[in-house]
């Protein structure tokens, strides 16, 4: 991997996270220690972070980066998330999904089924699944909810969408956070994301949240999922080696692991 590409990586993780430690770092872009050191130097040197004993913290508080960079990142990871969350669902069923990277990816597996009935606040996910970008009629029927638009997520938000929102009953709310920790739950960093979020746990009769390991035992700003809430977790194999997993699979009632 380049050293531009890890520092894009270390970018997007500390602007979600504000503090890293160094072997998050090494198990998320998969190098060396000396190699995650001579990169948050280079960083520190211009500015974007500022060294502490084992790890980085953000020199000023970030949002979380644009869906575009987030997209890119641990494909390979959501990919297989999204397949094993596809087991969950079945024709007949209304769902709810969050405007989020791993949801996005599960909206291409579920454009190949038929018979569901999608409702997101995401523009990305509702083209996707109303086929706009194939030129094909949808088997799926696609519910954009309304409201202010927020350019960096692409999604609609705010009191007419939570308005909109809540006029619908749904048989799973499949939700992508921020951060999963055994504490404090689901959790966004803008409190208007984490505000539909939680509307859609509260209008859903299960709530599945899709985590890869990167957000595992990772806290961000605002909970909108308490973890003994939460009725099934979906994260990625590489998992297992963040010990904040055995304490999630304690207070979550079905973990699944991809």
């Amino acid at each position: 991997m380049l050293q531009e590409e890890r520092l894009l990586r270390i970018r997007s993780l500390l602007a979600t996270f504000s503090r890293l430690s160094v072997e998050r770092v090494v198990q998320d872009l998969d190098v060396s220690r000396e190699t995650v050191r001579r990169d948050l130097v280079a960083l520190e040197g211009l500015g974007e972070l500022r060294r502490v004993h084992g790890g980085a913290v953000a020199t000023t508080p970030s949002p979380e980066p644009p869906l575009a960079l987030r997209l890119i990142a641990r494909q390979k990871e959501k990919r297989a998330i999204a397949k094993a969350a596809l087991g969950l669902l079945q024709p007949g069923q209304t769902v709810f999904l969050d405007a989020g990277s791993t949801t996005a990816i599960l909206a291409e597996e579920i454009a190949g089924l038929s018979g569901m009935t999608v409702i997101t606040n995401s523009l990305a996910i509702a083209l996707k699944l109303a086929g706009a970008d194939e030129g094909r009629v949808s088997g799926n029927a696609v519910r954009l909810l309304g409201g202010q638009i927020d350019v960096k997520t692409q999604a609609t938000h705010g009191d007419g969408t939570l308005e909109d929102l809540r006029r619908f009953r749904a048989d799973l709310a499949l939700l992508s956070p921020v951060g999963l920790h055994p504490k404090h739950g689901a959790m966004s960093f803008e409190h208007h994301e984490a505000a539909v979020a939680r509307a859609m746990a509260q209008q859903a009769q299960q709530v599945v949240i899709l985590a890869d390991h990167s957000k595992i035992g990772q806290a961000s700003r605002v909970t909108y999922v308490r973890s003994a809430d939460i009725d099934i977790m979906v994260t990625d194999a590489r998992s297992r080696e963040i010990a904040a997993l055995a304490a999630l699979r304690k207070v979550c009632a079905r973990v699944i692991v991809a």
